[in-house]
């Protein structure tokens, strides 16, 4: 039927959907089929626009008559089989979209036509035609999401077994099982059965990509299917249903096509890898993980896109967490969580929130280690790690908050070293941490007021100062917005975490009066006027302060000195109006009569800092103000108050000369007999010094050194008037002077000016004073002046920061240094303890590095320092018990037998020393987070410069690691660096010893860790680390263990790599892999301690066989140039000794096992001959283990059998070098008699046989000469008839070797049919002789020299035997006359005699 031209240009959709502009038919007059067909045609217009609304158009239609629509789009495809391919895209589109959305009104004929249709378009090009196919396939998976069975059988039929399927066809299977989980999965242990042979015959990478991505979509469909059992219509599937099939896969995509060098192949291979996992059996994920993991992480070095390789680690952490012994440890750390995130770039914000997710999956199975390593990293040099483990910190804090709550203590004790960073980076993931503990609970804890504090000396920050440009890092953090940052943060504590209220009040009042937080007094006063107006308007009874109660750091008073602000009150981002504000909040706090006259000066001075009151003429006016409302508010305090004030204002002024202008009028004016007076100027001074120290130390000595301090000499110096007295008043205030200077000064500053200027000036009052009373008092001074710091901090903090100072003249090589310095700290350890007031349980987390300092001096020289050692112990453990809730009359009696061993200090017995105070530590006295910092102080201990304390701190650790090492698992590691750094600097033997068998304890209980740990030292292995293997051999059955232990790893780990010489030239070199070396180092030299002889002995044929497997697999090969890059903490690689070589060291390892299980009679003939050197050359390798192999057989016979039976599997090993080895030493061992007196010739024989078609010439070769030397060996074995027969056979085998390009294997099977001749039954020789001289005839016309030479005397005497008595004779004349004309015609005169 003809049927009406339709212009393309004319469509829109009005009615009938489209519409025709003259000359064109109206829409009326077309039939749906008409326009359908008119749509049909337009549908490859080659405006975009136009083919979407064609789509659109047809869509209408197919809706309203899907299967009539659906009909038509079919013929119109079927007719035109040579429409392009974009017009059959738009046309299969639209099928698609009609199948969608009228599913349920489709005909079941109609739904079997289509699928034929979708398959037919989907695979009738062999080529991968995506869009077309890809469309196709499209109408496939939408009609299997009711149709399923319908498409699995279409699908089916053209996914055969053998038969590499079309690309889309996988893919489809792929699509279906993501929308269809419950109709797919029935399925899919039978296309996984179909699949995995297929899986070999993909070579292209597309095949391997649509494979890849299946077997994901596969996975994720089985465990969603698995989640849901409930709603499933098979609740019986089971993981394990899949679980072989999918660890076959797995084996393909791990080993293969993940080392793929296609990117996008390698995500796809990963993701699907990840999916799989959680679909393995936990034995084989287990045994993979620690494989797969790492394999997965090194592809971010090869792949930009980093998000799916992220994405694929977290299902991976998932699985492990189902596998109790994985030991999978964080290493994405370094790779990724570290690295910059640009927030522009969405993928690299998700790949750092993938990344974060998987460490909250390993906190919930390895929450310890976890929290231990990223602790660890806080310290790391690397900025970038630093940066990464506080966001690491963070999100852990947030997203795993149960997990943590035990960690707290933990947490707020390690992030006191970010706490010092000096990267603005740092500290600004610092403050991110510190609002995430915020809001769970940590700042209320003891050490949480360090972070507050930390907050408000960056609110404090000055502006950025650029020398000269401004740097161009985008990642830049400025002090300003580390800043502003800051200010957020507090402001956010203070008024979104209700539980900080009581926490920030009144403890923000302490820094508003020292001089470098003076930046910080705008949101100090913000969130101080916010706190104080909450307690106020609620009547909270802590509202009111009790400046005496609350310590000398918050003085009555102070926070109005801050009003001078209202000196400068635009400064300091312009703190005038917040300070008044606050002044205005806390009046009652200030004075009783404040309130009143505040309420009524302060909102009018407010509003004329805030340019809301009525303008003044003069700007001046304001200062006037405020000046006037300072000098209202001064008749409210104590005398002596103004001073204060004065103080304050000196500590923000800049010019030096004002300064000391202002302190020399201070001093001259002050009423020195008035004691209120005196602290008041005391304390200015001291207020003053915390900005200018050294102005302020001039100026006191210069007014010590004044002349109002000169007395009247002579005979008038005998009245005593007044003016005595007030010298002695002004010696009291510059006394007071240096106290409160010493209470303010920065710490940082002060301590070094405490022998140089203070005690000096204050020594200098007192100068007729006799030398001893002089030491007394300055010595009684310093005591003053450290107890005057410690009572700024009475805590385990503060008591660390004093001791510190105190603790390196300990160790000092003089007598009266570590007396004076162990006094020192008697004196404040006493006074910290009668000082004490534990309002709450806290923890005393310094404990053990104070008592790792002070217990080894128990045993010191000097008994006096012996005495104060002991004081300070009782001291410490008292301190402990009033931390753990025991009231201040508590008696402990292990603790008072101290006073008792006291007294017998003079002559000490120190075993019983040891013991008390062992037993004192090792009590519940010493808490288990205590133990880990007094072992690493006991560590320091042993290098101590008197040799009786490093004695005492070598038990001390052994005792300690002997009874509570076993909790000590995370330490191990760092434990066993610390002791080979201090072996290099150790020089007392009995000390040397002691740490021998420290690491011994350690072994005992944490074996698996100490081994790896020793593994990962550098190689070749230093003297240090040698030591420590070597103390691993003292115990035999610990030895026998790590022996066990360390020939299993060395059994199935790669002992070398095929590496590129270099880009330039060809060729492959074997390197050696750095495991496997250093497990054989730490072998030998387990063997050198002459207590593992009972191991070495028991373990021998094991040992044996595992080193001569080494020896083979060493030969000819290189170290690596990374040879150290295994380790997880190495410092950089130690230069390679001279003579340190692969081979060498398992050649030396084997020598030192021969000697240690005494077979020195092995060793003499090996060592004459040179055999060790013969073995290292890969030319003589096979000569010297035949030279080894001689020497057991004669003089070991009996340890033979088990070395045999160790050896005989490693004849399947895959490599060659160590199959050529084994073969060689069996091939030597059938030389002698003594393997048939040991009854192993048989299993010898049966493994020389095999090794006949061994792929490796040289095993061939040595296979053909073994069974040669059988003749020699064991003659008697030959006559047997099976035996002869088989040798025959073998040797005939090998003369007839065509893979032999040196004729090798050719020349042992003449030499050795030669011998088996000699040993035949004569008349079974006459039988074979014309066979074997026919087999010898073309060696004769061989153009090697050799091989004719062996033809005419190696079978001499055999042809001898062939030719007595024998009717043959005439046939071997005939051979032996035709042998001569030919030698005699090829090669010149020749001599054959025969017999």
């Amino acid at each position: 039927m003809n049927r009406p031209q339709v212009s393309h240009s004319c469509l829109t959709t009005p009615r009938l959907f489209c519409i025709f502009t003259p000359p064109c038919l109206p829409c009326c007059l077309l039939s749906p089929s008409e326009v359908t067909l008119a749509l049909l045609d337009s549908a490859n217009d080659k405006d975009p626009v136009v083919r979407e609304q064609v789509r659109k158009s047809i869509l209408t239609l197919g809706k309203q008559q899907p299967n009539k629509v659906l009909s038509m789009c079919q013929d119109y495809l079927v007719k035109h089989p040579k429409l392009v391919i974009g017009h059959r895209v738009v046309i299969l589109q639209t099928i698609e979209l009609i199948v969608k959305t009228k599913i349920d009104d489709i005909s079941y004929p109609k739904i079997k036509s289509i699928i034929s249709l979708a398959s037919d378009e989907m695979t009738r090009s062999k080529d991968v035609v995506p869009d077309w196919q890809q469309a196709a396939s499209n109408i496939l998976v939408a009609v299997g999401n009711k149709y399923i069975n319908d498409i699995m059988e279409e699908i089916l039929s053209k996914f055969q077994p053998g038969i590499l399927p079309h690309f889309f066809v996988v893919q489809t299977l792929a699509s279906l099982s993501e929308s269809n989980v419950y109709g797919m999965v029935p399925f899919l242990n039978a296309i996984l059965g179909t699949m995995l042979p297929m899986l070999g015959m993909a070579k292209q990478d597309n095949m391997k990509w649509v494979f890849s991505s299946a077997l994901s979509h596969f996975s994720e469909s089985i465990l969603e299917y698995l989640a849901n059992l409930d709603k499933a219509p098979d609740p019986t599937v089971r993981k394990d249903t899949f679980s072989s099939d999918i660890y076959a896969a797995y084996d393909i995509l791990y080993c293969s096509w993940l080392q793929s060098r296609e990117s996008k192949l390698r995500l796809t291979v990963a993701e699907a890898v990840g999916s799989m996992s959680h679909l393995m059996a936990h034995d084989k994920l287990e045994e993979q993980l620690p494989k797969l993991i790492p394999t997965i992480l090194s592809l971010y070095k090869k792949n930009t896109e980093h998000y799916v390789i992220s994405k694929v680690g977290r299902p991976l952490m998932t699985a492990a967490v189902n596998v109790p012994t994985c030991t999978v440890i964080v290493i994405l750390l370094p790779l990724q969580v570290c690295a910059p995130v640009d927030y522009s770039n969405p993928l690299t914000v998700k790949n750092h929130n993938e990344v974060l997710r998987c460490f909250s999956i390993l906190a919930n199975t390895f929450p310890d280690r976890l929290v231990m390593f990223v602790l660890q990293k806080l310290e790391n040099s690397n900025e970038r790690i630093r940066m990464g483990s506080l966001a690491v910190l963070r999100h852990l804090i947030n997203s795993s908050t149960s997990i943590m709550e035990t960690k707290k203590l933990l947490i707020l004790a390690s992030i006191r070293q970010p706490l010092a960073d000096h990267s603005n980076k740092v500290k600004k993931r610092v403050v991110q941490v510190i609002s995430a503990m915020a809001h769970h609970g940590y700042l209320e804890l003891e050490g949480g007021d360090l972070l507050v504090k930390f907050i408000i000396q960056h609110c404090a920050l000055p502006d950025t100062y650029y020398v000269r440009q401004r740097p161009s890092d985008p990642e830049e953090v400025t002090n300003e917005a580390l800043r502003s940052m800051c200010d957020n943060t507090l402001h956010l504590f203070t008024t979104t975490v209700g539980r900080l209220t009581d926490v920030l009040w009144p403890m923000l009042l302490y820094y508003l009066t020292p001089g470098q937080y003076s930046n910080a007094t705008t949101p100090l006063c913000k969130s101080l006027t916010l706190l104080g107006t909450k307690k106020r308007a609620s009547q909270e009874p802590n509202f009111n302060i009790d400046f005496n109660e609350q310590g000398r750091c918050l003085l009555e008073g102070a926070p109005f000195t801050r009003c001078v602000n209202g000196s400068f009150p635009f400064r300091s981002r312009g703190h005038g109006a917040p300070s008044l504000s606050l002044l205005n909040v806390i009046s009652p706090n200030i004075h009783p009569n404040a309130e009143t006259l505040w309420e009524k000066e302060i909102p009018a001075l407010l509003s004329y800092l805030e340019g809301k009151g009525p303008p003044l003429n003069d700007p001046r006016n304001i200062f006037y103000e405020l000046s006037r409302f300072l000098f209202l508010a001064s008749w409210l305090f104590p005398q002596g108050f103004l001073y204060r004030c004065v103080g304050v204002t000196l500590q923000q002024c800049s010019n030096k000369e004002v300064v000391q202008k202002q302190l020399q009028e201070i001093l001259i004016s002050a009423r020195h007999n008035d004691a209120m007076e005196r602290a008041g100027v005391a304390m200015g001074i001291g207020l003053c010094a915390s900005s200018h120290l050294d102005a302020t130390l001039a100026k006191l000595d210069d007014f010590g050194k004044s002349d109002a301090f000169k007395k009247a000499s002579g005979i008038f110096s005998l009245l005593k008037d007044k003016n005595d007295l007030d010298v002695e008043k002004m010696k009291s205030t510059l006394i007071l002077c240096y106290g409160y200077v010493a209470l303010h000064a920065p710490e940082d500053q002060i301590l070094s000016r405490i022998d140089s200027d203070i005690l000096r000036s204050i020594s200098n009052l007192y100068l007729l004073l006799f030398p001893q009373a002089l030491y007394k008092d300055t010595f009684n001074a310093l005591q003053e002046l450290l107890r005057n710091i410690l009572v700024r901090d009475l805590s385990p903090d503060g008591l660390q920061s004093v001791f510190k100072h105190i603790e390196e003249w300990l160790s000092s090589g003089q007598d009266h240094e570590r007396e004076r310095a162990m006094n020192t700290t008697a004196h404040i350890l006493e006074f910290y303890f009668n000082n004490l007031h534990v309002k709450n349980m806290v923890t005393f987390h310094n404990l053990g590095s104070l008592l790792g300092r002070l217990a080894p001096r128990c045993t010191d020289p000097n008994p006096l320092v012996r005495r104060a050692a002991i004081d300070c112990i009782y001291t410490l453990l008292y301190i402990q018990l009033r931390y753990e809730g025991f009231s201040l009359d508590y008696k402990d009696d292990s603790v008072e037998r101290l006073i008792t061993l006291r007294e017998s200090m003079d002559n000490p017995d120190h075993s019983v020393l040891y013991k008390t105070c062992s037993e004192l530590i090792i009590s519940k006295r010493l808490p288990q987070q205590q133990l880990n910092t007094l072992i690493f102080m006991l560590f320091e201990g042993l290098v101590d410069s008197q040799s009786n304390c490093s004695r005492a701190s070598s038990v001390l650790l052994n005792t300690l690691l002997k009874h509570r090492g076993a909790g000590l698992q995370d330490l191990v590691s760092e434990m066993l660096e610390v002791l080979h750094i201090r072996l290099q600097m150790i020089s007392e033997d009995q000390v040397k010893v002691s740490v021998a068998q420290s690491i011994l304890i350690l072994a005992t209980q944490h074996l698996q860790t100490v081994i790896n740990t020793l593994i990962s030292f550098p190689l070749p292995f230093d003297s240090w680390s040698c030591e420590m293997w070597i103390a691993l051999g003292a115990d035999s059955k610990l030895a026998s263990q790590i022996m066990e232990m360390l020939m299993e790893k060395l059994n199935i780990m790669v002992p070398y790599v095929d590496k590129k010489e270099s880009m330039m030239r060809g060729g492959l070199t074997k390197v050696a892999t750095s495991h496997p070396l250093a497990m054989t180092c730490a072998l030998k030299e387990m063997m050198l301690n002459g207590q593992s002889q009972d191991a070495v002995v028991s373990l021998f044929p094991q040992l044996f066989s595992s080193l001569l497997v080494r020896l083979g697999s060493s030969l000819g090969v290189t170290l690596p140039k990374d040879i150290n890059s295994f380790g997880t903490n190495r410092k950089s690689p130690t230069k390679l000794a001279a003579g340190f070589d692969v081979c060498g060291v398992a050649v030396e390892a084997l020598r030192i096992l021969l000697a240690r299980a005494q077979l020195d009679h092995v060793v003499k003939p090996l060592d004459q001959e040179g055999a060790w050197d013969k073995m290292k050359d890969p030319q003589q390798h096979i000569p010297g283990v035949t030279l080894l192999a001689r020497a057991m057989a004669k003089h070991a016979g009996p340890r033979l059998p088990a070395i045999v039976e160790c050896l005989c599997p490693c004849l399947n090993n895959i490599y060659e070098c160590q199959r050529v080895t084994i073969t060689a030493f069996f091939s030597e061992l059938l030389n002698h008699h003594v393997v048939t007196e040991l009854m192993m010739m048989d299993v010898l024989m049966n493994n020389m046989m095999e090794r006949i078609s061994d792929p490796c010439c040289t095993v061939r070769m040595l296979a053909v000469r073994g069974l040669g030397n059988i003749a020699v060996g064991s003659p008697e074995k030959v006559h047997m008839e099976e035996g002869g027969g088989g040798l025959l056979a073998a040797m005939s085998s090998g003369m007839e070797e065509k893979d032999d390009p040196g004729k090798r294997i050719t020349l042992e099977a003449m030499s050795g049919l030669s011998k088996v001749l000699l040993y035949l039954d004569k008349k079974n020789v006459q039988l074979l002789v014309v066979y074997i001289f026919m087999k010898i005839k073309p060696f004769l016309e061989s153009v090697s020299r050799a091989e004719r030479h062996f033809c005419c005397h190696g079978y001499h005497p055999a042809a001898a035997r062939c030719c007595h008595g024998s009717g043959a004779v005439f046939r071997v004349g005939l051979g032996l006359l035709t042998l001569v004309s030919w030698l005699n015609s090829q090669s010149g005169p020749h001599t054959i005699t025969v017999t």
